[in-house]
């Protein structure tokens, strides 16, 4: 295929799949498209680690990697909090909100290795970076850039301007996410060389307008800088259809979650595989920024208005991170409360991830069906 996106990025066919697991990485920049690694999560020497071994495996074929800079969050306008900060911060009620949760759920405690310290998991001392933040980005992307990624992406709001100064300054490309036209400008205007459109379909992070109505409003907004669909997005039908709306190419990162090689919890991809596309919810729970992600106990215990609201980004996860953790320990046990509370980011596109493939299947099968839904638009112009 040719397009704007395969001419810019070197690669065989317009398909980009964000993903935590270095393996979805691999196979799907193998398979012609380009892997994206959601670095977010990594730590500094983690992430050395999964980039050497990422561009072992594709044999200099381009891929890419994804951070998370939000334009604001809680303490942005003094610099960024430190863990020491977050102690002082984070309220009485929603520590024993959490604690409460666990007690009813009956999710038991970190084994003695790994128990916390604390109710904030040790991290409430200290001049520690926290997540979600610049300062914890920066590292991360000085380690990127020192390895070969062709693409670095900020997943939430604009990059700031010396992240694009020094992707730009190593002769790297630059991406960032939009829900709105007007974001997207932003993003042009900063310098950023691709734009990803994703509806609210979308895993994870989103805006509220749907892929439908976005992407053109964005393609239009932008043009000439090539953009990609995302949210909802899973098939070669979605794909023949964002690339109707006028993108050059497609931005996919639930439909990963359910294949051999993800890393997804083998309980939450049993989940996955059972729910169907109203199985989603966004929900603050989890980052204390609006995201999409499957409906559980987890998310309906945070919506309920006589609970405590969730906090803001970066407070909120760093309330909940070991509580996830404890969760996520203990959902194994069938039938169990962290079984129900168990869940992960995933857009409505679950509906169709209802078996197990491998990454470089996905690729092949998203092909096949876009060339099967561009000719039989073809015939019926013809008739």
């Amino acid at each position: 295929m040719q397009t704007a996106i395969t001419e810019m990025l070197e690669i065989d066919v317009p398909i980009l799949a964000f993903t935590h697991c270095r393996d979805v990485v691999a196979a799907v920049t193998r398979a012609g498209g380009m892997g994206v690694l959601g670095a977010v999560a990594h730590s500094p020497e983690q992430l050395e680690i999964d980039l050497a071994w990422i561009e072992d495996e594709v044999g200099g074929r381009p891929y890419g990697v994804d951070l998370i800079v939000p334009a604001k969050y809680a303490g942005s306008d003094a610099g960024g909090y430190t863990m020491a900060d977050i102690a002082a911060l984070i309220p009485a009620e929603h520590i024993a909100f959490v604690e409460e949760i666990l007690r009813r759920y009956d999710v038991p405690a970190l084994p003695d290795a790994e128990a916390a310290r604390g109710p904030l998991g040790g991290r409430d001392a200290g001049d520690t970076a926290v997540p979600f933040s610049e300062r914890q980005a920066d590292s991360l992307l000085e380690i990127a850039l020192a390895h070969r990624p062709s693409l670095v992406v900020n997943a939430l709001g604009p990059p700031p301007a010396h992240m694009i100064e020094r992707v730009k300054q190593e002769g790297r490309l630059i991406g960032a996410l939009a829900g709105k036209a007007q974001h997207a400008e932003r993003h042009v205007n900063a310098g950023v060389d691709v734009i990803i459109a994703q509806g609210a379909e979308a895993g994870g992070h989103t805006g509220e307008v749907g892929s439908m109505v976005l992407i053109p409003e964005i393609v239009d907004a932008v043009a000439p800088v090539p953009v990609l669909g995302a949210g909802g997005i899973g098939r070669g039908r979605q794909m023949a259809a964002a690339m109707a709306l006028g993108a050059q190419g497609v931005w996919c990162g639930s439909v990963w979650l359910t294949t051999e090689e993800a890393e997804t919890h083998p309980v939450v991809k049993a989940k996955f595989l059972a729910a169907t596309s109203s199985d989603t919810v966004r929900s603050r729970s989890r980052t204390g920024k609006p995201a999409r992600q499957l409906r559980s106990a987890w998310t309906d215990e945070w919506d309920d208005p006589a609970t405590p609201m969730p906090l803001g980004m970066p407070l909120q996860p760093i309330l909940v991170n070991d509580a996830i953790t404890r969760v996520d320990r203990a959902a194994y046990r069938p039938g169990s409360g962290a079984e129900q509370l168990a869940n992960y980011f995933v857009g409505q596109i679950v509906g169709s991830m209802n078996v197990t493939k491998t990454a470089s299947q996905v690729v092949f099968d998203m092909i096949d069906e876009f060339i099967e839904a561009v000719q039989s638009l073809g015939h019926q112009l013809e008739s």
